[in-house]
């Protein structure tokens, strides 16, 4: 495919890649020689895709199973090793959305998104990795969280999704590290058929982005020139590269023998409600300086 061939020899496997972020996280991958698995339900998708990367020179296969079960994810990461020899680079990018409000939401709501999100990202990455661990020579491990995580409204089910990927790639650098597999993670920009259900807080469509641009960033976090980097996570796509800082602990209260409701109630307020900042998603103003109390009821007559 010509170009900067960083990752050429080094097969990689992107989930839910036959359109949107998945699609431009293929094509960046591919130019960067690396052979894809590009890995999709949908086959018609997926095939057309494999054959844009093959008519610019690059290698790539489809894989329809289906990474919602163990099995599947388990079969797309020997597809890989079968095709290609082996499994160096991993993508977690497939997702899906059951946006409810909480007082609206079922089971089934929250068990559709938390097992694509949550337990495919997990059961691929254990697949794939304990394929690196045999290998023997590393391995890299991008997954796929997002600022929803900070808390978005409508979408309990998909917050609580990404706020879990964010951990677990935390704990599997730390994890990991040892086998020389890096773990890192993008909170990616993107117009996809997914995200145009999002609406901002005047029920307005969000800007347009490129889906394909966060591709670059994928590639680069793939590659040996960013061995000093995990257990991070990133925002990418519009014009971004931003660090998404790990969560921490902020000012710190002490009260030598412990604290009392007496000793709370004298300085919590003065010295830690100053403290609440940007609040969700969107970045607003803390909301709540206020109270946040029960409506009014009029009496009944």
């Amino acid at each position: 495919m010509g170009g900067d061939l960083i990752l050429a020899g080094r097969p990689a496997i992107v989930t839910g890649a036959g359109g949107g972020i998945g699609r431009g996280h293929v094509l960046n991958l591919a130019a960067a020689g690396a052979p894809v698995v590009v890995n999709d339900i949908n086959e018609e998708a997926a095939t057309a895709l494999v054959a844009e990367v093959e008519a610019a020179g690059g290698r790539a296969i489809v894989s329809t199973d289906n990474i919602a079960s163990r099995e599947g994810a388990q079969a797309l990461i020997a597809r890989c090793i079968d095709a290609f020899g082996s499994v160096r680079i991993l993508v977690n990018n497939a997702g899906n959305l059951r946006d409810r409000t909480l007082l609206k939401m079922t089971d089934e709501d929250l068990d559709a998104v938390l097992t694509v999100h949550v337990k495919g990202t997990f059961w691929c990455t254990q697949a794939a990795a304990q394929a690196m661990v045999d290998q023997g020579v590393g391995g890299a491990i991008i997954n796929t969280t997002s600022g929803g995580h900070f808390g978005s409204f409508g979408q309990t089910a998909y917050a609580a999704s990404k706020g879990a990927i964010a951990s677990m790639t935390y704990t599997w650098a730390l994890e990991l590290a040892k086998h020389g597999i890096r773990v890192n993670a993008i909170g990616p920009l993107g117009t996809t058929a997914m995200s145009k259900t999002y609406r901002t807080a005047d029920g307005k469509p969000g800007d347009d982005f490129d889906p394909t641009a966060n591709g670059p960033a994928v590639v680069f976090l793939c590659s040996d020139e960013a061995d000093y980097v995990s257990g991070q996570i990133f925002g990418t796509g519009g014009e971004r590269l931003s660090h998404m800082v790990q969560p921490h602990y902020g000012k710190t209260l002490v009260m030598p023998g412990g604290w009392t409701l007496d000793a709370i109630r004298r300085h919590f307020r003065t010295q830690m409600q100053g403290q609440f900042g940007a609040f969700g998603i969107l970045g607003k103003p803390y909301p709540f300086h206020d109270g946040v109390r029960a409506p009014v009821k009029e009496p009944t007559q």
